[in-house]
């Protein structure tokens, strides 16, 4: 019988190999940061402001919603409220995370936790088992590198391109999603979750209820958990 050892991996390697990992996301989010990139700038911020947002905030659905409402006149409270509530998943993002980054120095966790985002964790529990820093490090630099970069090209897009909205770059954002969410569909619940999730996101947005898209999440997450333990997926 021959017994074979995992061979240690070097840190650079392990960076490649995240960045190498990310790279369809990072695709599939280039419409997205145009658009965002463009939507600041629609806002009235100035070129310094757009690119800053983009850096510092790093969250791309909370960015398009602040600058919706920006446009709509929404005050600093509502913004805050309703970005606190479309990020909170983060936490439990972290949550998960938490076992494989405990090895980390404090710097290091806090770079993690800036990198995290839907695009990083789907990548982090795509069937890895042991998550160096070096390789969420490049997963995340990678698609922060991205996000920013085509950001500002979709900030100096606007500057000559009037009105790209018109453009429907706003599909991006159900792909990008899309390619997050299907890999992860591995059960029965998990799939009868998100058709859940798909049609009463549709049924409540028909209705003009308020907040439809986050009843609908939370309904269907209820629902796939009950389903998974009366079908055994989860215990």
């Amino acid at each position: 019988m021959t017994i074979t050892a995992d061979l240690p991996v070097s840190p650079l390697k392990d960076f490649f190999t995240g960045a190498l990992h990310m790279t369809p996301l990072n695709l599939a989010v280039v419409p997205w940061a145009i658009l965002a990139g463009s939507m600041a700038v629609d806002s009235g911020l100035t070129f310094a402001q757009s690119v800053a947002m983009s850096a510092m905030m790093f969250a791309g659905a909370a960015q398009l919603v602040t600058l919706g409402l920006l446009n709509s006149g929404a005050g600093i409270v509502t913004i805050i409220v309703s970005v606190f509530f479309i990020t909170s998943q983060h936490l439990l993002y972290g949550l998960t995370l938490r076992p494989h980054v405990r090895p980390f120095t404090p710097v290091q966790r806090a770079g993690i936790g800036f990198l995290l985002t839907d695009e990083l964790f789907a990548v982090s529990v795509a069937g890895r088992r042991q998550l160096s820093f070096a390789y969420l490090f490049g997963a995340g630099l990678s698609f922060y590198l991205v996000w920013v970069l085509v950001s500002v090209l979709g900030i100096v897009l606007a500057h000559s391109i009037s009105d790209l909205s018109q453009l429907k770059l706003d599909f991006s954002v159900v792909a990008t999603l899309l390619a997050i969410v299907v890999p992860l569909i591995k059960s029965k619940s998990a799939f009868s979750g998100a058709i859940i999730s798909f049609a009463l996101t549709i049924f409540l947005t028909r209705q003009g209820i308020q907040g439809g898209t986050v009843i609908a999440g939370v309904s269907a997450m209820l629902i796939a958990v009950f389903l998974g333990r009366k079908w055994g997926d989860v215990k």
